[in-house]
Protein backbone atom coordinates (compact mmCIF):
# COMPACT_ATOMS: atom_id res chain seq x y z
CA UNK A 1 0.00 0.00 0.00
CA UNK A 2 1.63 3.22 -1.18
CA UNK A 3 1.27 6.11 1.22
CA UNK A 4 2.23 9.70 0.58
CA UNK A 5 2.21 12.24 3.40
CA UNK A 6 2.70 15.94 2.73
CA UNK A 7 3.86 18.43 5.32
CA UNK A 8 5.25 21.92 5.51
CA UNK A 9 2.26 23.98 4.53
CA UNK A 10 1.08 26.95 6.50
CA UNK A 11 0.27 30.63 6.50
CA UNK A 12 2.91 32.92 5.07
CA UNK A 13 3.01 36.53 3.94
CA UNK A 14 3.43 37.42 0.31
CA UNK A 15 7.09 37.30 -0.62
CA UNK A 16 7.82 34.59 1.89
CA UNK A 17 8.97 31.00 1.39
CA UNK A 18 7.88 27.52 2.30
CA UNK A 19 9.35 24.08 1.77
CA UNK A 20 6.85 21.31 1.32
CA UNK A 21 7.83 17.72 1.96
CA UNK A 22 6.23 14.49 0.86
CA UNK A 23 7.27 11.30 2.59
CA UNK A 24 6.54 8.11 0.68
CA UNK A 25 6.22 4.54 1.85
CA UNK A 26 4.86 1.23 0.68
CA UNK A 27 7.03 0.45 -2.29
CA UNK A 28 10.42 1.31 -3.76
CA UNK A 29 10.41 5.09 -3.97
CA UNK A 30 13.54 5.60 -6.01
CA UNK A 31 12.24 4.15 -9.27
CA UNK A 32 9.20 6.39 -9.78
CA UNK A 33 8.73 9.90 -11.02
CA UNK A 34 6.87 12.23 -8.69
CA UNK A 35 4.72 15.29 -9.12
CA UNK A 36 3.33 18.21 -7.16
CA UNK A 37 -0.13 19.57 -7.87
CA UNK A 38 -2.32 22.18 -6.23
CA UNK A 39 -5.99 22.95 -5.98
CA UNK A 40 -7.43 26.30 -5.05
CA UNK A 41 -11.03 26.69 -3.89
CA UNK A 42 -13.42 26.41 -6.79
CA UNK A 43 -10.68 25.47 -9.24
CA UNK A 44 -9.44 22.27 -10.78
CA UNK A 45 -6.32 20.56 -9.55
CA UNK A 46 -3.34 21.77 -11.54
CA UNK A 47 0.22 20.71 -12.18
CA UNK A 48 2.94 22.54 -10.27
CA UNK A 49 6.17 20.55 -10.68
CA UNK A 50 7.52 17.14 -11.56
CA UNK A 51 10.73 15.21 -11.12
CA UNK A 52 12.17 12.02 -12.58
CA UNK A 53 13.19 9.00 -10.56
CA UNK A 54 16.76 10.21 -10.15
CA UNK A 55 16.12 13.93 -9.96
CA UNK A 56 17.83 14.45 -13.28
CA UNK A 57 14.78 15.93 -14.97
CA UNK A 58 12.51 18.53 -13.46
CA UNK A 59 9.56 20.42 -14.86
CA UNK A 60 7.56 23.40 -13.66
CA UNK A 61 4.33 25.11 -14.46
CA UNK A 62 4.83 28.57 -15.87
CA UNK A 63 3.10 30.05 -12.85
CA UNK A 64 5.84 28.85 -10.47
CA UNK A 65 8.88 28.63 -12.75
CA UNK A 66 11.78 30.61 -11.37
CA UNK A 67 10.24 30.72 -7.89
CA UNK A 68 10.09 27.02 -7.07
CA UNK A 69 12.46 24.07 -6.93
CA UNK A 70 11.47 20.42 -6.83
CA UNK A 71 13.96 17.91 -5.48
CA UNK A 72 14.06 14.46 -3.98
CA UNK A 73 16.11 12.42 -1.54
CA UNK A 74 15.71 8.79 -2.48
CA UNK A 75 17.51 7.65 0.65
CA UNK A 76 14.85 9.41 2.71
CA UNK A 77 12.04 8.48 0.29
CA UNK A 78 11.00 12.11 0.29
CA UNK A 79 10.27 14.67 -2.41
CA UNK A 80 10.39 18.40 -1.71
CA UNK A 81 8.95 21.56 -3.17
CA UNK A 82 10.75 24.74 -2.22
CA UNK A 83 8.59 27.76 -2.97
CA UNK A 84 9.94 31.31 -2.82
CA UNK A 85 8.50 34.74 -3.50
CA UNK A 86 5.07 33.40 -2.69
CA UNK A 87 2.03 35.24 -3.99
CA UNK A 88 -1.59 35.23 -2.80
CA UNK A 89 -2.51 33.32 -5.95
CA UNK A 90 -0.32 30.45 -4.73
CA UNK A 91 -2.89 29.79 -2.02
CA UNK A 92 -4.13 26.23 -2.45
CA UNK A 93 -3.98 22.73 -1.11
CA UNK A 94 -0.77 21.16 -2.39
CA UNK A 95 -0.63 17.47 -3.21
CA UNK A 96 2.21 15.18 -4.05
CA UNK A 97 1.61 12.25 -6.35
CA UNK A 98 3.48 9.23 -7.65
CA UNK A 99 3.38 7.82 -11.15
CA UNK A 100 4.02 4.35 -12.49
CA UNK A 101 6.81 5.75 -14.65
CA UNK A 102 10.47 6.38 -13.92
CA UNK A 103 11.50 8.88 -16.54
CA UNK A 104 9.86 12.28 -16.60
CA UNK A 105 8.17 13.41 -19.79
CA UNK A 106 5.82 16.31 -20.40
CA UNK A 107 2.77 14.05 -20.33
CA UNK A 108 3.37 13.77 -16.61
CA UNK A 109 1.79 17.20 -16.30
CA UNK A 110 -1.46 15.31 -16.71
CA UNK A 111 -3.19 14.44 -13.47
CA UNK A 112 -4.34 11.13 -14.95
CA UNK A 113 -0.73 9.89 -15.11
CA UNK A 114 -0.57 9.65 -11.32
CA UNK A 115 -1.83 6.64 -9.48
CA UNK A 116 -1.09 7.54 -5.88
CA UNK A 117 -1.89 10.77 -4.05
CA UNK A 118 -1.30 12.26 -0.66
CA UNK A 119 -3.92 13.98 1.46
CA UNK A 120 -2.55 17.44 0.75
CA UNK A 121 -1.17 20.31 2.78
CA UNK A 122 -2.71 23.78 2.91
CA UNK A 123 -0.66 26.76 1.78
CA UNK A 124 -2.13 30.18 2.45
CA UNK A 125 -0.37 33.32 1.30
CA UNK A 126 -1.61 36.59 2.74
CA UNK A 127 -1.22 39.89 0.94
Amino acid sequence: QVQLAESGGGLVQAGGSLRLSCAASGRTFSVYAMGWFRQAPGKEREFVAGISWNGGTTDYAESVKGRSTVSRDNAKTTVYLQMNSLKPEDTAVYYCAQTERAWYTSNLRNILEYKYWGQGTQVTVSS
